[in-house]
C-alpha cells in the first residue's frame, strides 16, 4: 500500500526496508546468525509457500467460493475477517469496509477448529491469548431445526443452542444475503427488503453483530411452520444475522433472549415465557428456569429438556444434534500484486490444476503497473505474457490473478529458519527433529486471532502430512508491551499529531485553534508524528544505553511511555560502571568484603534473565556497583564475572572493558557464564526486634543462630533496652531466635 501511495517500485522498496533495519539491528549490536536470515519476498523462500499452498489444495483444504467478502476501496482488495477493527473499518489504513460478493480462495481452517481448540490445553501461552482464540473459534453444542415456509415448498434450517425453547420463538430471522429472501418475500414487502439489504451491505460484520447498536429489520411478508406446535411465525430480515456465521437463520425467543426481547418490542411482535422465573414482559429472562407453556417439556430442567426435544426433532425429521463453530474459513486472496502468486491454472475446458512442483517458484512478473485493477482482479490480470499459458495439448489457460496475503509467508518462517538454504526441500526432518518446537516466541497480543492462529492452522496441516514433527509450533509465548509515545488530546479526547503542538509556560497548546491539550502517551504512529528513530537514539546517547534503558523501563509485558530523562538515567549508570572498572585498583586477592553482594548478583542476573524480568536484573546490577564504589579495591574475579553480567545488556561497552581487565584477547561472547556460590548467600548476621510490653523498643543486628540464653543476654545488654527497663520488675523475657525478644515488664 505505502509502494502504491508513494510510487515506489514495491521490490526496491522492501529490499531498501530490509537493508536499513538490518543496519539498525546491527547498529544496536543484536546477535543474530544472519546466514540464517530468511526473506518472505525471495522467490526461493516462497517456492515453498507456493508448495504448501498446492499440498492444501490437493487435500482440498485450499478451494474457490462466491462469498461476501470484506471489500475496502481504498485498498482495492478483500481482507480477511481477523484484519476488520471492532469499529468496522480495516486494520490497515483505518478505511471503511463494505460486504460485496466476490470469487475468492478459501483456506478451511475450520477442518481443523476442533484440534485448534483442544490442543491449547497443551501451551504455555497467557490465559488471556488461549481465551482470545477459543472465543474466535467459538464452539456450539446445540441443534439444527427445520422451518417450512408457509404455502412453498421450501424449508430453511436454524442453528440454535437452546433447542428446548422452541415452543417459545415467536417469529425467525434471516441474513440479508440468506439465499432464500428473494424467494420468499411478498410483492408488498419487495421494495422495502431490497433497500433493507443494500444498506446491510455497506456495513461489516463487527458493526452488524454490535450488542449496543439499534435494532433493525424488515419482514419479508412470509411465515414460517414452527415445527413443534404448527404455528405460523413471521419470517423477518435483519442485519445482526450473519450469512457466514451458522446457517445465516435464526428462531427468535424473545422472552428468554436479550436481543430478541429488543426486537420483538422495537416491532411489536409476540413474547410467550417458556422458562419460569422472570417477568418477561419487563426483560428477557435469560437464566435457567424449569419449563412451561411448553408441551411435553413442561415441569423439566434445561439438560433434560435439551435431551427430549433433539430426540423428539430427530424422530420427527425436523431437526438433528449440531456442533458449530463461529470460526470461518480463511479468505485467502488478495486483489493486489505485491503477494506471492497463487500456483494455479485455469483452463478453458472450466478445469483448475496447480502448477506443478518441478515449476515451483511461480514468480511474481515484475511490472511496474502495480495499482489494482479495478475489475476487482489484481494487477497481474494486465500482465498477458505471463497470464496465459497453453497446455501441451493445445488447451489454453489462464493463471489465477489473485496473490496470496501478507499472512502466508508468515506462518511458516520460524520452520525455515532451521535450514534455510535447502533447495529439495522446505527442510530437513532431522534438523526439525532436532529443533522444534519454539521454546520461546515473544510476541504481541495483536496477533492472537490472526498470525499465532494460522501458523497454528498450517503447522498442523503440515503435521498432518508428515513434514513436522510437532502437533504445535510454539510451546510458551510471552506478550511484550509497547513502547508508547508522547502525544497530546484535546478536549475530545481526539489525539493531535506533535507538529500541531506548541508548548508555553509549561503547557501544550494547539497551534491551529489555541486549545490547552493535555499531554498522553499513546501509541508510536507516523500519523501522530511521534515515532522515536533509533538512529537518532543511538546518535546521542550510544546503543548500549537504548538497550540498558528499554530494558530498565519496566517488566517486559508492560506498556510504558517513552522518557528522555529515562534514558538519560541509563547513560549516567553506564558512565558509573565504566568509571568503577577503570579506576579502581583490580586485585587478585580477594578481601571478602563483596562476597555476599557479588553472588546475590550473579544468582538474581542469571535467573532473571532467564525469566525474562529485564527489569530487576539491572537494579542488582545498580546494587553492585554502588557497593563496590564503597571499596578501594576490586577483586579481579569479581570485575570479570560482573563485566559478563552487563555483557547481554550493555555489549559494547562489555567487549571494552573485558579487553582491558581480562587482556587474553578472547571476546567475551566465548567466555562461560558466571557461577555463584550458594554458601556466601548466608547471613552471617541477622536483624532481630525487641519488643517491650509489646511494643518494638530496639533493633539489634546479632549473629545468626544464637541459642535463646544467648539471645536474651544480648538483648538486656543493649543501651536503649536497659534505658527502657530502668526501675521496671522484669517479670518475663521470651526469646525466638533469629526473630525477636519480648520483655514482659510491671
Amino acid at each position: 500500500q505505502y509502494a502504491m501511495d508513494t510510487g515506489n517500485d514495491p521490490a526496491e522498496f522492501t529490499a531498501e526496508n530490509i537493508a536499513n533495519f538490518k543496519r539498525q539491528i546491527n547498529a544496536l549490536g543484536f546477535s543474530y546468525d544472519w546466514n540464517r536470515e530468511v526473506n518472505t519476498t525471495d522467490p526461493n523462500y516462497y517456492k515453498w509457500t507456493q508448495w504448501i499452498f498446492t499440498k492444501l489444495y490437493e487435500k482440498g483444504l485450499a478451494y474457490e467460493a462466491e462469498v461476501p467478502v470484506n471489500w475496502v476501496e481504498e485498498l482495492g482488495t478483500a481482507i480477511a475477517n481477523e484484519e476488520v477493527l471492532p469499529d468496522g473499518t480495516s486494520e490497515r489504513g483505518g478505511y471503511p469496509v463494505v460486504r460485496k460478493p466476490m470469487r475468492q480462495w478459501m483456506l478451511k481452517i475450520t477442518a481443523y477448529a476442533e484440534r485448534l481448540l483442544n490442543d491449547l490445553d497443551e501451551l504455555d501461552w497467557p490465559e488471556s491469548i488461549k481465551d482470545m482464540q477459543r472465543n474466535w473459534i467459538g464452539k456450539s453444542t446445540g441443534a439444527n431445526v427445520t422451518f417450512k415456509v408457509k404455502g412453498t415448498d421450501k424449508e430453511f434450517t436454524v442453528f440454535t443452542t437452546r433447542p428446548d425453547t422452541l415452543f417459545g420463538a415467536t417469529f425467525t430471522v434471516l441474513a440479508p444475503e440468506h439465499d432464500l429472501v428473494d424467494a420468499i418475500t411478498s410483492t408488498e414487502q419487495a421494495e422495502a427488503v431490497a433497500d433493507y439489504k443494500h444498506q446491510a451491505s455497506l456495513k461489516s460484520d463487527l458493526a452488524r453483530t454490535d450488542l449496543a447498536k439499534e435494532k433493525t429489520g424488515v419482514w419479508t411478508g412470509a411465515y414460517a411452520i414452527n415445527p413443534v406446535n404448527g404455528k405460523e411465525i413471521p419470517i423477518w430480515i435483519a442485519d445482526y444475522v450473519l450469512a457466514s456465521y451458522g446457517t445465516g437463520a435464526v428462531m427468535a425467543v424473545p422472552a428468554h433472549d436479550q436481543r430478541d426481547w429488543e426486537f420483538a418490542k422495537q416491532f411489536d411482535l409476540p413474547i410467550v415465557e417458556v422458562l419460569e422465573g422472570g417477568n418477561v414482559a419487563e426483560a428477557a429472562y435469560t437464566e435457567d428456569g424449569l419449563h412451561v407453556n411448553s408441551d411435553f417439556l413442561d415441569g423439566l430442567n434445561k439438560e433434560d429438556a435439551i435431551a427430549k426435544i433433539v430426540a423428539w426433532l430427530e424422530e420427527k425429521v425436523c431437526g438433528q444434534e449440531k456442533v458449530t463453530y463461529r470460526l470461518r474459513d480463511w479468505l485467502f486472496s488478495r486483489q493486489r500484486y505485491w503477494g506471492e502468486p497463487i500456483p494455479i491454472i485455469h483452463w478453458e475446458d472450466g478445469t483448475s490444476t496447480p502448477v506443478p512442483e518441478s515449476e515451483l517458484p511461480l514468480v511474481l512478473p515484475v511490472t511496474k503497473d502495480i495499482r489494482p485493477s479495478g475489475t476487482g482482479e489484481s494487477p497481474l490480470a494486465n500482465l498477458t505474457d505471463w497470464l496465459e499459458v497453453t497446455r501441451e495439448d493445445g488447451v489454453k489457460g489462464r493463471r489465477e490473478t489473485n496473490t496470496m496475503p501478507q499472512w502466508a509467508g508468515s506462518s511458516w518462517y520460524y520452520l525455515r529458519y532451521i535450514d534455510p538454504h535447502n533447495t529439495e526441500k522446505l527442510a530437513d526432518e532431522e534438523l526439525l527433529k532436532q529443533w522444534l518446537p519454539v521454546d520461546i516466541y515473544v510476541g504481541g497480543a495483536e496477533h492472537a486471532v490472526l498470525h499465532l492462529l494460522y501458523a497454528r492452522f498450517w503447522h498442523k496441516f503440515l503435521y498432518d502430512l508428515g513434514v513436522v514433527p510437532t502437533k504445535e509450533p510454539f510451546q510458551k509465548l510471552f506478550n511484550q508491551g509497547m513502547i508508547l509515545g508522547t502525544s497530546y488530546r484535546d478536549h475530545r479526547g481526539a489525539l493531535v499529531a506533535t507538529d500541531k503542538v506548541e508548548k508555553r509556560d509549561g503547557s501544550f497548546f494547539h497551534v491551529e485553534t489555541g486549545e490547552e491539550l493535555e499531554q498522553a502517551p499513546a501509541k508510536m504512529s507516523k500519523s501522530l508524528k511521534n515515532v522515536v528513530n533509533p538512529d537518532d537514539v543511538v546518535e546521542q546517547y550510544g546503543a548500549d544505553t537504548l538497550r540498558v534503558y528499554e530494558m530498565f523501563m519496566g517488566p517486559l509485558d508492560a506498556s510504558i511511555a517513552w522518557s528522555e530523562e529515562g534514558l538519560e538515567g541509563s547513560r549516567k549508570f553506564l558512565d558509573r560502571v565504566y568509571r568503577l572498572i577503570t579506576s579502581k585498583e583490580i586485585v587478585a586477592e580477594n578481601n571478602g568484603s563483596l562476597d555476599k553482594v557479588y553472588n546475590e548478583t550473579v544468582k538474581a542476573v542469571t535467573e532473571q534473565i532467564e525469566s525474562l524480568k529485564f527489569n530487576t536484573a539491572i537494579a542488582q546490577l545498580m546494587v553492585f556497583v554502588n557497593a563496590a564504589n564503597k571499596e578501594d579495591k576490586l577483586y579481579v574475579d569479581y570485575a570479570k564475572g560482573f563485566i559478563q553480567l552487563i555483557a547481554p545488556f550493555a555489549p559494547h561497552l562489555a567487549e571494552e572493558l573485558w579487553q582491558t581487565v581480562a587482556a587474553t584477547g578472547e571476546s567475551i561472547s566465548y567466555v562461560a557464564w558466571p557461577t555463584w556460590d550458594e554458601s556466601k548467600l548466608v547471613e552471617d548476621e541477622i536483624e532481630i526486634v525487641v519488643q517491650i510490653k509489646g511494643k518494638v523498643r530496639a533493633k539489634l543486628m546479632v549473629a545468626k543462630d544464637l541459642s535463646r540464653e544467648e539471645l536474651q543476654e544480648v538483648a538486656l545488654a543493649d543501651e536503649k533496652v536497659k534505658a527502657e527497663i530502668d526501675g521496671k520488675d522484669i517479670v518475663k523475657v521470651i526469646a525466638v531466635p533469629n526473630k525477636l525478644v519480648n520483655i514482659v515488664v510491671k
